[in-house]
């Protein structure tokens, strides 16, 4: 045994293994076939970490270390592991692992003239290089990492796929990039730990049959994170401790967000903004998708100006109105473009002669260069990295979906041709750090925020919103992307949001997209929504209403699709019930700004959660772990989702069904009905009472929900008090958080935090002491409600 002030190192099964106490509840565990290298890391941030006091004893049959937290048992002849709690109980068995060399290859042309077949598909144009050829750069691994679980054992996380698993117990996961798949190296257990592998090529999660496992595609050595958190929350925490902590986006991004595929002008994005300053419905901003260079030009960052040569000036008015914009930009760009050309001189383009290298510091600080230039200064406030898996998937074609493991093959393939396999997955998280440190540079009164469809650990210290790609507009998907945005969220990632009515509406045949794309009839197994005549289809309608409702309590509240209008009076006229049922729930978010903006600030100073699985908070109950349409809305709110339509099917098939929706309350406090203020003791499932006006929204026993009436967008100053609404029953307490909204001065302490606490047992609530200051910060006036 070898043994450091920072860590203990021995042979056991062959191999070498090195544990490093990193807190007292983080040990980080390298296995490695004839060393231990200290390799750079895409995802683990570069500090200091402070030494961990521990103790460690090795004996012919095991090594134990030890911290005040943590006691570590590795057996040396089988390499098995037993991470327990520093009395003894135990937490979970790494069974063995396994390492097997293999050659590590790039492809290239060889010096010869690539052969560029040039496809335009639904993703985009994208180029397709017919004579790559692989060449040995070095030696790598393949790994495997078994684990042994307990029977009643749960496993979540692994970041968001496509197939809506909650418990990946009993199931296999195929953890790549493509559209609707974003994977993390994270899993999460109900036993209360966690494990981060310090990996970015493709992998695979294994809980068939008799062996349980997660495979690594190629690495130097096997390198994780045990996480012995105990709660949720408490994995989180280390998850961020590791890689980083959440950014603070602007506060407008947590308005509603107007999107559709597509806008066409400069002008028209004007119009969207001032249509509902008419109306006087809320919105913050209006998304630019798409298509803003000139013709033939895909991927440039320069504007087409027959269509936005007034695009500054129109940014400028859309500012007047108190909102803000986003544009779509993508990584790869069509030759004969200025900015390829620029990209191309430089050698800074991957080998499909079209992506952009975002592995190279001076590649991104050429691409920050271009968009600055080509659509920042001309006005644009936030960025849309669209298709940053980046390689378009050749299994998106035909009318029948491939088997999951010929998907990851072929589409993992396409991606190791263009990038090193050890970074297979990282392309959108280095693309999203471009995007952040240079325009922080360039801009530091001003906050990043980029959508965008692909990402990976780490990416929410780079202001990355991820959304969960093109779906298709159908109730079972709608159920699906609850699932994936929990999962997510247990994933240690707290900002996730999707296309709200889901992308695709139609599926009669391939849609001619505005792009010249490939017109085959042949219909597509992706493109497959079931309302072929979109918001003309009341059964859409109503689909689209629920999802919006569901949407309202998401990190970010985004519009969003193609195939139909999404604006809301494309669903009627005001005193209709989809229109007012829309208009209802978009007050409704800004009711809740002062509670929502509040929560954002946790997640940056808290290492907070918003979106939460019922295990965050009630992981005790056994019935609250089976529910999967179900999450808290922060601390307070349970927003129980309607899945299933009770008043229209497909071509406007009236439907008579039941207006109510049966939902579980988690057990050990009190309800109240959001809507009527009626109590329900938690255990228990009731059903409510659902209109479309309605989905069920319970409110925790204890709660203090700080609100506001009035708003149109997110950092307008309310005209009457804030309320602080206090929902008696328990002892409870909320911080609510402030500052500038959109700029870094809260680095440097501006902000201030306010306390609130109720006392049930006195009936009384407790305002702290507002600490610290911003400039522009306004004298708080207060009104208290208290809920009978």
């Amino acid at each position: 045994m070898l043994k450091t002030d920072r860590y203990v190192q021995t042979e056991a099964a062959g191999m070498l293994y090195r544990l490093i106490p990193v807190t007292e509840e983080i040990i980080r565990c390298v296995i490695g076939k004839e060393e231990i290298k200290g390799n750079d890391s895409l995802i683990i941030e570069k500090k200091e970490y402070p030494s961990v006091e521990f103790e460690a004893e090795e004996n012919e049959e095991k090594l134990e270390l030890k911290t005040g937290k943590v006691l570590v048992s590795l057996e040396l002849l089988s390499g098995r592991i037993e991470w327990k709690h520093a009395d003894g109980t135990r937490w979970c068995i790494q069974d063995k692992a396994d390492l097997t060399k293999v050659d590590v290859v790039r492809y290239t042309t060889g010096g010869e003239k690539p052969v560029i077949n040039r496809v335009k598909t639904v993703d985009g144009e994208r180029n397709f290089i017919q004579n790559l050829k692989p060449e040995k750069v070095r030696d790598g691994y393949r790994a495997r990492v078994f684990f042994d679980w307990k029977e009643e054992e749960e496993i979540h996380g692994l970041g968001q796929a496509e197939e809506g698993i909650y418990n990946y117990r009993g199931h296999n996961q195929y953890l790549y990039q493509h559209n609707m798949r974003i994977p993390m190296p994270l899993f999460v257990s109900t036993e209360g730990y966690g494990v981060l592998f310090d990996c970015c090529s493709l992998m695979t999660f294994n809980d068939e049959g008799r062996e349980s496992y997660l495979f690594l595609d190629t690495v130097d050595q096997i390198d994780y994170y045990f996480m012995g958190g105990n709660t949720m929350d408490g994995i989180i925490h280390a998850y961020r401790y590791l890689t980083g902590k959440a950014q603070m986006l602007p506060k407008w991004a947590y308005g509603y967000i107007q999107s559709k595929e597509q806008y066409y002008t400069s002008k028209e994005l004007e119009e969207i903004v001032r249509h509902y300053r008419e109306i006087g419905v809320p919105l913050d901003c209006v998304v630019q998708d798409w298509n803003t260079w000139d013709p033939g030009n895909w991927g440039e960052k320069i504007l087409d100006q027959s269509r936005y040569g007034d695009n500054k000036e129109c940014m400028e008015r859309i500012h007047e109105m108190h909102a803000h914009s986003m544009v779509s930009v993508w990584p790869n760009m069509n030759a004969g473009g200025k900015n390829h050309q620029e990209f191309f001189d430089a050698g800074y383009l991957l080998y499909d002669y079209a992506t952009y290298d975002a592995f190279n510091e001076k590649a991104r600080e050429m691409y920050w260069k271009q968009a600055k230039e080509g659509l920042f200064d001309q006005g644009f406030d936030s960025w849309w990295c669209d298709s940053t898996e980046p390689f378009s998937g050749p299994d998106w074609g035909g009318a029948v979906k491939r088997e999951p493991w010929e998907r990851f093959q072929l589409v993992g393939g396409e991606h190791k041709k263009y990038l090193d396999p050890a970074v297979a997955n990282a392309f959108a998280l280095e693309h999203a750090k471009g995007i952040y440190e240079n325009q922080r540079k360039d801009r530091e009164d001003m906050r990043v925020l980029n959508l965008t469809r692909s990402g990976y650990a780490s990416g929410q210290k780079y202001a990355a919103m991820l959304w969960s790609g093109d779906t298709c507009a159908d109730w079972k998907n709608l159920k699906i992307q609850i699932v994936e945005g929990l999962n997510m969220g247990l994933s240690g990632y707290p900002y996730w949001t999707l296309d709200i009515g889901a992308f695709f509406t139609v599926a009669d045949k391939w849609q001619n997209r505005g792009c010249g794309c490939n017109t085959d009839p042949e219909p597509k197994w992706f493109w497959q929504g079931k309302y072929n005549e979109g918001v003309k289809d009341k059964g859409y309608c109503e689909l689209y209403t629920r999802w919006l409702q569901m949407g309202t309590f998401l990190p970010m509240f985004r519009s969003h699709g193609t195939d139909t209008p999404r604006e809301i009076w494309n669903f009627g006229e005001k005193g209709t019930m989809f229109y007012d049922a829309i208009e209802k729930f978009i007050k409704l978010r800004y009711h809740f700004m002062p509670y929502i903006y509040s929560l954002a600030g946790a997640v940056h100073f808290e290492d907070y959660t918003i979106m939460r699985s019922l295990l965050f908070d009630f992981p005790e109950d056994r019935e609250a772990r089976k529910v999967e349409n179900e999450f808290m809305f922060g601390p307070s709110l349970l927003i129980c989702a309607v899945t299933e339509p009770m008043y229209y099917g497909p071509e406007s098939t009236v439907l008579n069904r039941e207006k109510t929706w049966e939902c579980y309350l988690p057990a050990g406090t009190i309800w109240y009905d959001y809507w009527t203020n009626e109590k329900y003791e938690g255990g228990q499932y009731v059903k409510v009472e659902t209109p479309i006006d309605r989905i069920p929204i319970f409110v925790k026993a204890g709660a203090i929900i700080p609100v506001a009436d009035g708003l149109v967008y997110a950092e307008q100053e309310p005209e009457k008090p804030v309320q602080i609404i206090v929902y008696p029953g328990a002892d409870g307490e909320f911080v609510l958080y402030e500052d500038e909204g959109n700029n870094y001065n809260f680095e440097n302490g501006a902000y201030a935090m306010t306390r609130f606490q109720w006392k049930d047992a006195a009936g009384q609530l407790v305002n702290g002491r507002r600490e610290g200051s911003f400039p522009g910060m306004r004298e708080a006036v207060y009104e208290t409600v208290i809920i009978k």
